[in-house]
């Protein structure tokens, strides 16, 4: 499925676009996946980026990361990672002979999980777990995690051998799905030609950790019409109906769509949602919710073009 494209008339907030242009500086091409990434950040959203290896995943997270003055830890995920190597754990000092907590990766602002597909059952879980709570909890006693937040898991979606499934369950944890794609001719070579230091670790932060929760708060001051809302419910519930599809989007994905679909105008300069804005985020947001039922995947052999047919019948509002 073609996805919708972002819209590119509105005026991009002030300090999102000076995110955008540091990032731009070590990520050519990739404006949108960039674009996208901002909309999870300013929802508190997580992303999963499938793709293929050395498309700039990982470059372009830690850009982003350094860009906003966080902190950027990676994990790479194997089937021998434990959920410990996660969250933490409480040991004896030796010294002072008392429990001490170890922090594990996920405190940072901006984690990498790298192909969380190949982490076994229970790594996954005790990551999604996370993820939903915003804290952890060890042997009584709550950790809260750095604000703002962030998992950025990616997974190969050619390479299967030696991984773990993720359950539809877990999928409906993240905010949105994207997949980067290879870059343009020019694109590609404009890579090539680059400055050989426009790396992650080189770039100046250009806004900080605390003007990100800033305009998370702006966000909730986003106004969505309510026709607007009922447009996204209805989405939401062809999906329940459709014949090609056997599990629809759930309540919590017509939230996570109104929220970053408030995200999105916030991003674009604007005080308000646009029915274009649901248009062009549904996809990423609601196709990786879907299950295609037998007919489904005999029809419309994939959830995105299951999604594409709903989009094109839902009357759209004039709002």
């Amino acid at each position: 499925m073609e996805k919708a494209s972002i819209s590119r008339d509105s005026v991009i907030n002030e300090k999102m676009a000076a995110v955008i242009e540091n990032v731009e500086k070590v990520i050519i091409g990739k404006r949108q996946s960039i674009e996208l990434l901002l909309v999870a950040m300013l929802t508190g959203g997580h992303v999963l980026i499938e793709d293929v290896p050395g498309v700039g995943k990982t470059q372009m997270v830690s850009s982003v990361a350094h860009s906003c003055q966080g902190k950027f830890n990676r994990l790479q995920l194997t089937p021998d990672v434990m959920p410990s190597d996660i969250t933490g754990f409480v040991m004896i000092n030796p010294t002072t002979r008392e429990s001490e907590f170890r922090p594990g990766a996920v405190f940072c602002n901006f984690l990498l999980a790298d192909e969380i597909n190949r982490a076994s059952p229970k790594t996954q879980s005790a990551l999604l777990e996370i993820m939903e709570e915003g804290h952890m909890t060890m042997e009584g006693v709550t950790y809260q995690l750095p604000k703002p937040f962030m998992v950025l898991a990616t997974q190969n979606p050619v390479e299967t051998y030696g991984t773990y499934h993720l359950p539809e369950a877990q999928m409906d944890r993240f905010l949105l799905k994207i997949s980067m794609g290879y870059p343009a001719k020019e694109d590609e070579l404009a890579i090539l030609n680059r400055d050989v230091h426009a790396v992650p670790e080189n770039l100046m932060p250009v806004i900080s950790c605390e003007d990100v929760e800033e305009l998370k708060e702006q966000v909730l001051q986003i106004r969505c019409d309510e026709r607007i809302a009922e447009y996204i419910v209805r989405i939401a519930e062809e999906t329940r109906n459709s014949e090609f599809i056997r599990l629809g989007a759930s309540p919590r994905a017509s939230l996570a769509l109104y929220k970053a679909c408030k995200a999105y105008a916030l991003l674009n300069g604007r005080s308000y949602v646009l029915p274009d804005d649901v248009k062009a985020l549904a996809p990423y947001v609601l196709a990786h919710r879907l299950m295609l039922s037998p007919k489904g995947k005999t029809m419309m052999e994939t959830p995105e073009n299951a999604l594409r047919q709903i989009l094109d019948t839902v009357a759209v509002p004039t709002v």
